[in-house]
Order: C-alpha cells, then sequence, then structure tokens
C-alpha cells in the first residue's frame, strides 16, 4: 500500500485550473505591456499628465513603465510568472497610494486593487515558482 505524501502546496493543480491560470497570465501580461507601460514609454500625453501632477519628474513614468514591462513579460515566463505577480502586486499598492494620497483621487483605487487580486491569484497559483527562487532552497 502507498500513501501519498502530497500537500495542497505541492499537489498538481488541476488541467483547467492551469489553463485558466495561463490564460489569466496572458490576458494580464499583455494588459500591463501594451496597454499600461507602452503608452509611458511613448509618452502619451494623459500618462505625462499624470506624471506631471506626481511630482516625481517624468523618469518616474520610465521607472513605473519598465517595471510594468518587466512584470508583463515576466507573467508570461513559466520561472518568472510567480516572482512578476508579486512585483506587480508591490507595484499596484504603490499605485494605489499614490492615487488615493498623492492625486488625491481615491476613486481610483479600484484598477490597482482588482489588478492586485488578480496578481495575488497569479502569485498564489505560481507559488512553486516563487520558493524556486529562494537561496538554499533545494528543489
Amino acid at each position: 500500500m502507498t500513501t501519498s505524501t502530497a500537500t495542497p502546496a505541492t499537489r498538481p493543480a488541476s488541467r483547467a485550473g492551469h489553463r485558466a491560470l495561463w490564460v489569466l497570465q496572458i490576458l494580464m501580461g499583455v494588459f500591463f505591456v501594451v496597454v499600461s507601460a507602452a503608452p509611458k514609454f511613448v509618452g502619451d500625453p494623459y500618462a505625462v499628465q499624470i506624471f506631471t501632477e506626481i511630482g516625481a519628474g517624468q523618469w518616474f513614468r520610465y521607472v513605473v513603465g519598465a517595471l510594468e514591462l518587466a512584470g508583463g513579460i515576466g507573467l508570461l515566463v513559466p520561472r518568472l510568472a510567480g516572482p512578476a505577480a508579486l512585483g506587480l502586486m508591490a507595484l499596484m499598492i504603490g499605485a494605489g497610494y499614490t492615487q488615493a494620497v498623492v492625486l488625491d483621487a481615491p476613486a481610483m483605487l479600484t484598477s490597482p486593487a482588482v489588478f492586485f487580486v488578480l496578481a495575488a491569484v497569479i502569485a498564489w497559483g505560481r507559488r512553486a515558482s516563487i520558493t524556486a527562487w529562494i537561496p538554499g532552497r533545494t528543489h
């Protein structure tokens, strides 16, 4: 008689769950690369205006765009999906704070909150790719 030592954290996800997670990763990856990062790099007037209102300088627009681009691409790479999702979660915390406090527009918290939750779902689903990056951890 063989007993299984698989725990919920190590048990393989269902095939449908795995596919759904990939669909979410692809949609979010494309969103962050095309819809969110690209306008920051090409100098979209709205992006320039928002970063002017933030007051940190236009260099910050490029930094945020680079982080969004890296996160979006990372979601599409299996080894990086979990860490990329964590990074996007952190970015969404910063976006939420900026919109609510710096720009005094708490009604705009919806988007970062939704993207935070979606990134958290990906981070949880791809937690094995996160633990793989922890130094000294045996695989």
